[in-house]
């Protein structure tokens, strides 16, 4: 029975074989392989001869050419089928030396009757190491600088394709007027109707929307997981190759797909429940996988995993790559594009609601900045600062908001609610216990409060079993006490009934200021029918002084 590391290395062959000798059979190529690969074997236990033999040979297939491989190929199985004492001739990966000698052409020779052209002079500070001139008859001597067409009057070269492409992408932006915030994303090149729609889904309908369409988590490129070092249980993304992808029957109309994902350190196995999907899968394409990592008969599995090609900028950098919501139709390729045209676009025109002054002085990036670094972060820093100021940002409005509704509050007029000294001994008489220092403290801030002619907005805040239910009497009662009327809302409808009877037997035994006793309510909705329409009558003649309930309270058909 092969070894599991030379049963490995013969699947990667046969991958190269499919692909065309292309070195794409492993993330790195062979050569990357090579040094995992010999740890895996040496601690397989096989021989040093061999595995040197092996090692030599990926390495080299990594240094040749597509023609030259096969032959290699050839080579390598034969040594990982035993024939390796013959081997050891595999040629080593060739080091590239540099001549630099070889670059500079021997002078030119002036035909005789021709005046000699006198050599030009470098700018001052540039270097005057003399360089090849067989490409410009004629000019004798030129000097190596970082100018050098500009000295020789050369006109500069015409710009390649990614020149033009960026020159093309300034005149967009400098035709582009900070209203485009608010356009149609139709606008964006390359999003028609149908894109519009599907954005629409998420939520997504104008230029601006598609900015504060922010990542529900990154792909960090610079910290990619191996096949052999996930554990079961674990939601990763890796990078491996589609080695083989088969339908496979498990009912009379049921199908699933199963391919196996390799990488230089192992394989494991992915199922998907979609027949469907085996048209979105090429054996022997490199994608990226995101999923969470099972176990079944001791193979490391992905169950149903996300995949799509790879950013190869993303991973060749290093960078962190942003995932998004979707919606059926779009991927996240092709929504990470959109909004990066649409941040190199119009990014420029989104102001900046924070002033200059709180920025400085809590150290927050722009919001310019911090959109682009949000979408697309250099660093994990970067994102985590980016990520700082927008929370600051939402957590600044909110507090605007508040401090704007307080000032609201605090101008407006409010009835008096004072509680007399006799009433308050009328209602510490009802009481089956002594009030604690705490209630007695916070009681006396009530009535302050509950005295003037602006609201009250206060917050009791105490464990349970401290008191609050007898704290929240006494303001109800000081309400009842001056003809006012009294609610307390509870979040469940057991908690509202356990409220009721404790309010009842706290206020059920005082007396309003025209001799009626006071009359606690229960209205939540279990309480229908007669008893229902009595409550809601009572409340809005006021024969009702105190009602207890959920929200129920709060919907329509109630007044008090």
């Amino acid at each position: 029975m092969a070894s599991p590391v030379l049963t490995r290395l013969e699947r990667i062959l046969d991958l190269e074989e499919k692909q065309g000798w292309r070195n794409r059979g492993v993330v790195g190529g062979l050569q990357a392989l090579a040094e995992r690969w010999s740890a895996d074997a040496r601690a397989e236990g096989l021989e040093l001869a061999q595995i040197d033999a092996l090692v030599k040979g990926m390495r080299a297939y990594g240094a040749a050419t597509p023609a030259e491989r096969p032959a290699l190929a050839a080579q390598i199985r034969r040594a990982a089928a035993g024939d390796y004492a013959s081997e050891s001739a595999l040629p080593e990966a060739p080091e590239v030396q540099e001549d630099h000698e070889a670059d500079i052409a021997p002078p030119l020779e002036i035909p005789a009757g021709e005046a000699e052209i006198p050599p030009m002079q470098p700018k001052p500070g540039k270097s005057t190491r003399p360089v090849a001139t067989a490409d410009r008859p004629g000019l004798g001597t030129v000097y190596e600088n970082e100018d050098d067409d500009d000295a020789l009057g050369f006109p500069p070269p015409e710009p390649t394709h990614v020149v033009q492409a960026r020159i093309a992408r300034q005149k967009a932006r400098e035709l582009r007027k900070p209203q485009d915030l608010q356009a149609r994303v139709t606008i964006i090149a390359g999003v028609g109707e149908a894109t519009a729609e599907q954005l629409a889904r998420l939520g997504i309908e104008t230029v601006v929307d598609l900015l504060w369409h922010l990542p529900t988590r990154y792909d960090d490129f610079s910290q990619m997981r191996t096949i052999d070092s996930l554990h079961p249980g674990e939601q990763v993304t890796i990078i491996a190759n589609l080695w083989d992808v088969r339908e496979r029957k498990i009912g009379m109309n049921r199908s699933m797909v199963q391919g196996i994902l390799g990488d230089s350190t192992g394989t494991l196995h992915a199922t998907w429940w979609n027949k469907w999907i085996i048209r979105q899968l090429r054996p022997g394409s490199t994608l990226r996988f995101s999923g969470k990592v099972g176990l079944y008969m001791g193979q490391k599995t992905l169950d149903n995993p996300a995949f799509e090609e790879l950013d190869e900028e993303r991973v060749a950098t290093g960078r962190m790559s942003p995932i998004y919501p979707l919606t059926e139709g779009i991927n996240n390729n092709r929504l990470r594009t959109l909004i990066f045209d649409a941040l190199d676009t119009y990014a420029q025109f989104v102001a900046d609601p924070l002033p200059g002054t709180v920025c400085d002085e809590y150290e927050l990036a722009d919001l310019a900045t911090a959109l682009k670094q949000v979408h697309f972060p250099d660093s994990q820093a970067e994102m985590e600062r980016a990520r700082r100021r927008l929370a600051f940002e939402e957590l600044f409005y909110i507090q605007l908001g508040v401090q704007q509704r307080r000032a609201t509050l605090h101008g407006a007029a409010a009835q008096p609610l004072p509680l007399s000294d006799e009433a308050m001994a009328q209602f510490l008489a009802t009481l089956p216990f002594a009030l604690t220092g705490a209630q007695q403290r916070v009681i006396g801030e009530i009535r302050l409060d509950l005295g003037r002619e602006a609201p009250m907005t206060r917050l009791v805040q105490g464990d349970v079993g401290s008191g609050k239910t007898a704290v929240a009497a006494a303001a109800m009662w000081a309400a009842v006490g001056n003809s006012a009327q009294a609610a307390l809302l509870a979040p469940t409808q057991i908690l509202a009934e356990q409220h009721h009877r404790s309010v009842s037997q706290l206020l059920g035994q005082l007396v309003r200021p025209d001799g009626v006793p006071v009359r606690v309510a229960l209205l939540t909705g279990r309480v229908t029918g007669q008893e229902r329409e009595q409550t809601l009558a009572g409340l809005a003649d006021g024969s009702v002084d105190v009602v207890v309930g959920t929200t129920a309270l709060i919907q329509e058909g109630v007044e008090f």
